[in-house]
């Protein structure tokens, strides 16, 4: 036992009100303990001296209380030091207070490391003993022995206390840990659900809004080139109200992709998506690190091709595909090494991931381990390749790592370039 296994004063209130009743009743039970000895000590017919003595031990006790005392270690062994004086000053006066010497024994082993609470026990015994010697029959081993069992039984009685008070403070800092974990999952969750919102409106308004307008502009320009080349008041005016058309349906084209734009992850709107993946995977083999600078498989990220720009849901996509593929290998692979790699060919995009860890069995229990509604597991994965009409896969086997592997076609030219 340490000094640090239990509170720095036994008056001190519970460092955990509520979570440990029985250490803050054991406490009670001590103070309680001194005040009755002492008071049977006093009530023996002693002189005014040990009277008063005693009075000043008990207030002396009381003090221990008091928040200066507890402020600092230092106050508080000059208070047991005052106490203890006090205490051995009353058995000199009167043998019988040698009784009260068993709530000092667990106070000094509460307060003191081993190394001074055992030898002051000693010690404290010893004053027992000695005061005993000094009643009539004089020193037999009944008043030796008596005290020191009562020592011995004081030192198993504190290190109980002491090995109850570190079972309880473990059990508090593993509901402390519970708790700062339900806290982050429902933020983390929080957060899962807003991106995944922020995606699905960037979808929507892609894929309707943005599409409509542009169908729109398209029509328009087409209706103004239609119109007769004379210079009729009424093709005039029709040709002014279509190009106002145009220009307003361009204007809100824009609006709706800078929407888009805005709803896009963060880590993709000011990079591209060789960047991002490069950052989601810690830096890859640019630096040789750790996944994020965290303990975890070596990271090494390759870009094949020459990379071209991408819709905007495509570039989420690959993204959130590559975080959810890397979580998985540090929550459940045991894996040393993998390998991200991008590749861009003729018509379409590819996205693998292998890393070499235990490996698992696509179509066993292990299959659907985030299940169905978690929006971000394995079949998260292939549900939002094939929303864009890709293909998603994934090889595994028990002992041989996994391969995860995803391809997206890629737009034609003008459209890409229309989209950037």
């Amino acid at each position: 036992m340490t000094s640090t296994d239990v509170p720095p004063d036994p008056a001190a209130p519970d460092p955990a009100p509520g979570h440990r009743p029985a250490l803050r009743l054991m406490r009670w039970a001590l103070h309680a303990m001194f005040y009755a000895l002492l008071g049977a000590a006093l009530l023996g017919g002693v002189g005014a001296a040990a009277v008063g003595l005693g009075v000043l031990l008990g207030l002396g006790y009381a003090a221990g209380g008091l928040p200066l005392l507890r402020s600092h270690r230092g106050w508080t062994y000059g208070w047991l030091a005052l106490v203890t004086v006090l205490w051995v000053a009353l058995t000199a006066l009167d043998p019988a207070a040698g009784y009260v010497a068993f709530p000092l024994f667990l106070l000094v082993l509460h307060l003191l490391p081993p190394r001074w609470s055992l030898p002051v026990v000693v010690l404290l015994t010893a004053v027992v003993v000695a005061a005993q010697a000094t009643t009539p029959g004089g020193l037999d081993s009944a008043k030796v022995i008596g005290p020191s069992v009562g020592a011995v039984v004081a030192v198993l009685t504190a290190y109980g206390y002491a090995a109850l008070y570190r079972e309880s403070a473990t059990r508090q800092r593993l509901i402390d840990d519970l708790v700062r974990t339900r806290d982050e999952l429902a933020a983390t969750q929080r957060e899962a659900g807003r991106l995944a919102e922020r995606q699905r409106l960037a979808r929507e308004i892609h894929d309707t809004l943005a599409q409509g307008l542009s169908s729109i502009v398209l029509l328009a320009r087409a209706a103004e080139s239609a119109l007769p080349a004379a210079a009729l008041p009424e093709a005039s005016a029709a040709r002014e109200r279509i190009r106002e058309i145009g220009a307003t349906a361009s204007d809100n084209l824009a609006e709706a992709r800078r929407f888009v734009v805005d709803l896009t992850p963060p880590s993709l709107q000011d990079s591209t998506l060789p960047e991002a993946l490069r950052r989601a995977a810690g830096g890859g083999a640019a630096n040789g690190g750790r996944a994020n600078g965290r303990t975890g498989p070596e990271v090494a990220f390759q870009v094949d091709g020459d990379p071209v720009p991408l819709p905007v849901e495509a570039e989420v996509a690959l993204l959130r595909l590559t975080q959810e593929a890397l979580a998985n290998v540090r929550r459940h692979a045991g894996a040393e090494r993998v390998a991200v790699t991008l590749s861009y060919l003729d018509d379409q995009v590819t996205l693998d991931v292998y890393d070499d860890g235990r490996g698992f069995d696509p179509d066993g229990p292990e299959r659907s381990e985030r299940g169905p509604g978690s929006g971000f597991g394995l079949h998260g994965m292939r549900e939002r390749i094939a929303d864009l009409g890709g293909d998603f896969a994934i090889e595994s086997a028990p002992g041989e790592g996994t391969a995860v592997a995803a391809s997206l076609p890629l737009p034609a030219a003008p459209l890409r370039e229309d989209r950037r």
